[in-house]
């Protein structure tokens, strides 16, 4: 029992050990990759089409709705308390700490997480990865790190679109519902957007970013040799990425309210 138990801890430190240096790797290769790596910038752009282009629309609709939802339902509930000025407020510090980060890497999580993992998992398989080493192409610079960029760079600009729809968004709702004017319900916007907000912001969608991108590609390594391991590959860069951003998120609230 106590030689497994130690077998398993010993397996653990080795992983954990495997795992911070694929990450001081894929930090080493992106920040060189504009410069070095002008092979692999098509992969860069194929990446950004995929994950920030094509969600466009859906990250649209979503914060749209939210944002909406949010404006109508708090308007409501704060008019009975006679404090509906405050709905702005609620409605930016809602949708851009908290909601835009989080649902925008949540999406880009289901629609490239998996196909990453996948795509990855599929090379090592066919001994593509292989090839590139044989070659003298280092795997890590090549298919890591533009797609680290790439995807960190699309739940940057994503979360920031978002947050435009998600804040500016409600206006068109508000018409229908809770007539007001113009330059009042802007107003009310600017007025509530505060430096810290907007910086809590950025770090989580870099964040959240850099974790898809790490678990997604590290998860597709670990594929060996069996055409099976490769969903379930996929399946594990979703569930640890799901994770591991819902912990970063309460570490950063944690520290903004500890300040």
């Amino acid at each position: 029992m106590l030689k497994k138990f130690g077998k398993f801890i010993r397996g653990r430190f080795s992983s954990s050990g495997y795992l911070l240096g694929y990450i001081g790797r894929v930090f080493k290769t992106s920040f060189f990759f504009l410069t070095h790596e002008k092979s692999a910038r098509k992969i860069l752009i194929m990446q950004l089409l995929f994950t920030f282009i094509e969600a466009l629309p859906l990250i649209a609709l979503l914060s749209t709705a939210l944002g909406s939802a949010i404006y109508l339902i708090g308007y409501k509930f704060l008019l009975s308390f006679g404090r509906e000025s405050l709905i702005y407020k609620v409605l930016v510090m809602t949708i851009v700490q908290e909601i835009g980060p989080l649902l925008v890497a949540f999406v880009v999580t289901a629609r490239s997480a998996t196909a990453i993992a996948t795509e990855i998992g599929g090379m090592v398989i066919s001994h593509q990865i292989e090839s590139y080493i044989s070659f003298g192409i280092d795997p890590i610079s090549y298919l890591v790190a533009p797609r680290f960029l790439g995807v960190t760079a699309s739940v940057f600009f994503l979360n920031l679109y978002f947050c435009l729809c998600g804040t500016f968004g409600p206006f068109l709702a508000s018409l229908i519902f809770n007539p007001v004017q113009a330059s009042d319900y802007l107003s009310g916007i600017f007025r509530s957007f505060d430096l810290m907000s907007i910086w809590v912001s950025i770090v989580k969608s870099i964040v959240f970013g850099m974790i898809i991108s790490i678990a997604s590609t590290y998860f597709g390594f670990n594929v060996e040799r069996a055409s099976t391991e490769v969903p379930v590959a996929g399946i594990a860069s979703v569930t640890k990425s799901f994770m591991f951003i819902i912990v970063a998120d309460v570490l950063i609230i944690i520290m903004v309210a500890m300040r």
